[in-house]
């Protein structure tokens, strides 16, 4: 098992899949988020999760949670990562934010570090933009859940050597996952059909056209999809969903990624999927 060193920056859903799926084959893990209480939840967040990965990844069952844990140092500072050659990044999709992150980055990590932005819409090249080796950017968009997931979309900035692309490369390879390497632009290939498709989904339950249960039905039995539009807005996050379409909006000047105000509704009062507890389903 390797016992190379790699950082996960961001302890929510996708940041806890992420270190327990790399910890699953023998990676080091460093996750550090702005808070001890942060790194608390994370931890239950990973012991819950844990249960469902041992019963649908087969992978898993030579695992205890215990053992996965034992391979993450939850961390709030930036001691280890003068050392460590692999970042990835998964904070709230908002441009001020990894602005501020990434200034930080590069004042903290090695010169030699590549960064994998685990970004759902925004520039990869706008991010690089910031880094004194901006060749060393790329994304690195995960798919939820990550250990049942077998693709990764990687991006490709303006200024992405194809250096780092081939070690993207390889490394996914080791994690098993597939790797489609697509060029940066907002939205990439995934979200930007996929936020038009949810968004539009909610506007049907807006417009009363047809309940949550029977479009996500629809798409599940006509299309074949294993999981409906809005139950997987739920997985998400409908908050993650409303910061994508505003950047998509944004990005584009296009009215057709206008947000749909049922959806701007249901973040403002709190149900944001699965993670709160309640968004188009409710959850125990």
């Amino acid at each position: 098992m390797t016992k190379e060193k790699i950082a996960i920056i961001g302890a929510g859903v996708m940041g806890c899949d992420i270190a327990v799926e790399l910890a699953s084959f023998g990676y080091a893990v460093v996750l550090k988020d702005l808070s001890k209480d942060l790194l608390q939840q994370a931890e239950k967040k990973i012991r819950e999760n844990f249960r469902l990965f041992k019963l649908m990844v087969p992978r898993y069952a030579e695992f205890t949670v215990e053992d996965l844990l034992a391979r993450i140092h939850l961390v709030t500072d930036y001691k280890e990562f003068n050392e460590i050659h692999f970042i990835i990044e998964n904070i709230i999709e908002d441009y001020p934010q990894k602005e501020k992150l990434y200034k930080e980055l590069d004042r903290q990590c090695s010169k030699n570090a590549v960064y994998g932005v685990n970004t759902s819409c925004i520039s990869i090249t706008k991010v690089a933009s910031l880094m004194r080796r901006p060749e060393k950017v790329i994304g690195m968009h995960f798919m939820n859940p990550v250990p049942m997931k077998p693709l990764v979309e990687v991006v490709r900035g303006h200024h992405t050597s194809e250096e780092t692309v081939k070690s993207v490369k390889k490394f996914l390879g080791k994690i098993k996952k597939t790797c489609v390497v697509v060029n940066d632009y907002p939205g990439f290939v995934t979200n930007r059909v996929l936020m038009l498709m949810i968004n539009e989904c909610v506007w049907l339950v807006q417009d009363q056209v047809a309940k949550p249960a029977d479009i996500d039905t629809i798409f599940k039995l006509g299309f074949a999809h294993k999981m409906g539009p809005l139950a997987t807005a739920d997985l998400i996050g409908l908050d993650t969903i409303l910061q994508s379409l505003n950047v998509l909006q944004d990005s584009y000047k296009d009215p057709k990624f206008r947000p749909s105000p049922l959806l701007q509704k249901m973040v403002d009062a709190g149900l944001l999927g699965k993670k709160s507890g309640q968004g188009f389903y409710k959850y125990k």
